[in-house]
C-alpha cells in the first residue's frame, strides 16, 4: 500500500499527550528571520516589480535593491527590536552573508542569534546539482564564522531533493524546518538516524503575507493576534510552537514595522509566552520526547 506520507507518520492533533509547558509556557514563539544573498550577477529568485516589457534583465537592479535594502535598513531594525524586548531570534541564514556581509554577520552574532543552516546563497536546492557540497560547504563557513555548531537547517524555499535529509544529517543537521504538518516538533525518519521536524510556517510568514496575497501593512501582526486568540479559547490546552518567519527586505519597511513591533511587544508581555531559537526548541524537544524505537 502506498504510504501517503514517507517520513513521518499521520496523527491527529490529540492523538499524543499534550508536550509539558515550555519554561512553564504554552506558546514557544520562534522569531524565524531569512537572511538571504541573492547574487547580483544572477536572475533574482523572488520579485517586487514585474520586469520592464517583460523582459527578464541582468543585473536586476530594482529586485537586487529591493533586497539588499532589508539587508542594509531591515535587519538593523529587526535587530533593535529583537534587543529592546530581550528576545533572541533564529538567523535562517545563507552562508554567503558570513563572507559578502560580515558586518550584518558580526552584528547577529553579537546579538547571540541562533545560526541556522538555510544554503549557500539564494538558490532552491533542488536545482543544485552538487547538493552534498552545497551543503556540506554552506555548513562549514557558517559554522567557522559563528563558533556555533549549526544543528538546525530551512531549505531556500523550502526545496528539497528526495534524499535531503539523509544528506542533513549526515552533516549535523539534527532539526529540520522544511516540512511544514504540525504546530509541535515531530520526529522524522530519514535512512541515516532520526531527525526532528520543527515547525515553520506559510502563514505567519510575511513573504506569502505581503509579497503574494498584498495584504495591508498590519495583515500579519492581525495574524499573529487572532492565532494566540484561538489558542487562549481552547484554554492553552497543548504546548505549541508559534514560528513567524521573517525576510527583513519584507517586514522590515517602516510601514509594517510599526504595527509588527507593537504585536511583538504584546507577546513579551504576555504570561503564556516564551521566546526560543530553533536548536533552543529541537534540543528541548528530544529531551524530553526521545526518538522512538
Amino acid at each position: 500500500m502506498t504510504v501517503p506520507n514517507p517520513r513521518i507518520p499521520f496523527r491527529l492533533e490529540g492523538d499524543e499527550a499534550p508536550l509539558p509547558p515550555f519554561r512553564g509556557k504554552r506558546v514557544i514563539v520562534n522569531v524565524a528571520v531569512n537572511v538571504e544573498y541573492w547574487p547580483f550577477d544572477q536572475p533574482m529568485p523572488r520579485a517586487i516589480l514585474p520586469p520592464p516589457h517583460g523582459i527578464r534583465a541582468v543585473p536586476d537592479v530594482p529586485n537586487f535593491t529591493w533586497v539588499e535594502y532589508g539587508l542594509r535598513v531591515g535587519m538593523k531594525r529587526l535587530l533593535d527590536l529583537c534587543a529592546g524586548l530581550g528576545i533572541r531570534a533564529s538567523n535562517l541564514s545563507n552562508a554567503q552573508i558570513c563572507t559578502h556581509y560580515p558586518r550584518l554577520a558580526e552584528a547577529m552574532l553579537k546579538a547571540d542569534w541562533d545560526f541556522v543552516g538555510h544554503g549557500l546563497y539564494q538558490k532552491a536546492l533542488a536545482t543544485v546539482e552538487e547538493d552534498e557540497a552545497w551543503v556540506r560547504d554552506s555548513l562549514s563557513i557558517m559554522r567557522g564564522f559563528s563558533g556555533q555548531p549549526v544543528r538546525a537547517w530551512l531549505g531556500p524555499g523550502l526545496s528539497e531533493k528526495a534524499d535531503t535529509p539523509e544528506v542533513l544529517k549526515r552533516h549535523g543537521i539534527e532539526y529540520l524546518h522544511d516540512w511544514l504538518l504540525d504546530d509541535e516538533p515531530v520526529w522524522m525518519t530519514t535512512a541515516a538516524g532520526p531527525m526532528v521536524s520543527l515547525p515553520y510556517t506559510v502563514e505567519l510568514n510575511d513573504v506569502p503575507v505581503y509579497v503574494v496575497a498584498n495584504h495591508d501593512s498590519a495583515a500579519l501582526a492581525d495574524r499573529i493576534r487572532d492565532s494566540l486568540a484561538f489558542y487562549a479559547r481552547t484554554g492553552f490546552d497543548r504546548t505549541r510552537v508559534m514560528t513567524i518567519a521573517l525576510h527583513p527586505h519584507v517586514i522590515g519597511v517602516a510601514h509594517r514595522m510599526e504595527s509588527f513591533a507593537a504585536v511583538m511587544a504584546d507577546l513579551a508581555r504576555h504570561e503564556e509566552v516564551a521566546f526560543a531559537t530553533s536548536s533552543e526548541i529541537g534540543a528541548w524537544f528530544a529531551g524530553i520526547r526521545p526518538a522512538p524505537g
